[in-house]
């Protein structure tokens, strides 16, 4: 039987269609399997993403850590002679153990080297600058991080550093005791009226002054809470934190002071009590308040930094 052109049509149609379904199926097929691959690279992606990013924000952690492991030495009455080095040192070992945990734990394979540990623009942070390497199957990583490590809230660790603890320096109750190393110090370098730092103290762990611009501290109880809250303060002249593990009471960065506070009835001409005069500068001062036993002793230009010209002047 012969199909006329009726039938033919038919027959074409119906293969066009056949043909147009299985384009279509083929397609659909095509792109529900991108999508699956295509969702799966992404989520592989962002998990990859995840783990860098959560290893990276340790490093500030680790960098607080390594620091505090170092001035840790230094109260254990130990020299430290390249404070940078061997804080690296110590990163890099929190590294190498940080490294096999992420391995255990998400099966990545790190590599990472302190490459330099620095000062900032800002005497209460340092910088730590890391090379890190990842792979986790096709996924690569290769960059160098920088992180900032807060340093308050460690102790000061200059007057130990400087005086040793074989000078009879104590630290207890978050304060330096100085008992009579200060004045044997100021003694040995042939510096005016050692006396007068007879059981000087000075705080110990470090706390940003919050009295800001400085000339704040003449204003009524300002002064006292800094002394009592045990604040450190700012200064182009004061040492670093990384020189201060040094024991260098001065250094060409910028730093911080702190008061050293006496307590004695004498009204000598000594020392001003900025630590860095203490340590380095060694110029005098005078106490502001002559009928008080625990008169800061200070220049002309730290008491016109911190508003304390008049202080100790004031009439009933």
């Amino acid at each position: 039987m012969k199909l006329d052109s009726k039938g033919n049509i038919i027959v074409g149609t119906t293969a066009i269609l056949i043909a147009v379904l299985l384009l279509v199926c083929i397609f659909t097929i095509a792109s529900i399997h991108y999508i699956q691959n295509h969702n799966i690279e992404s989520q592989s992606n962002d998990n990859f993403k995840y783990i860098i990013d959560d290893y990276s924000s340790n490093l500030e952690l680790l960098g607080r850590e390594s620091i505090a492991e170092v001035t840790q030495k230094v109260y254990n009455g130990l020299p430290v002679h390249n404070s940078p080095d061997q804080i690296k040192k110590n990163l890099n070992k929190h590294l190498e153990e940080k490294n096999e945990e992420y391995k255990e734990k998400y099966d990545i394979d790190l590599t990472s080297e302190a490459l330099s540990v620095e000062n900032t623009d800002s005497p209460w942070k340092i910088l730590f600058k890391v090379k890190l390497d990842g792979q986790k199957d096709n996924e690569h990583f290769s960059q160098i991080i920088e992180r900032n490590a807060s340093i308050e809230g460690l102790r000061d660790p200059l007057p130990i550093a400087k005086l040793t603890i074989a000078s009879g320096i104590m630290a207890y109750d978050d304060k330096i005791h100085y008992k009579t190393a200060l004045s044997a110090y100021m003694l040995l370098h042939n510096l005016d009226s050692p006396e007068s730092y007879i059981e000087a103290t000075a705080p110990m762990t470090i706390k940003k002054c919050p009295y800001d611009p400085y000339t704040h501290h003449g204003d009524p109880g300002a002064l006292e809470d800094c002394l009592d809250t045990g604040y450190f303060h700012e200064s182009a002249d004061g040492s670093c934190y990384l020189c201060r593990l040094e024991g260098k009471g001065k250094c060409p960065h910028y730093g911080f002071e702190v008061f050293i506070q006496t307590h004695t009835p004498l009204n000598n001409e000594s020392l001003s009590c900025s630590d860095h005069v203490v340590f380095a500068d060694h110029y005098n001062g005078e106490k502001i308040d002559p009928n008080d036993w625990d008169s800061l002793i200070l220049d002309s230009s730290h008491r016109k930094k911190y508003g304390l010209s008049d202080y100790g002047n004031e009439t009933d």
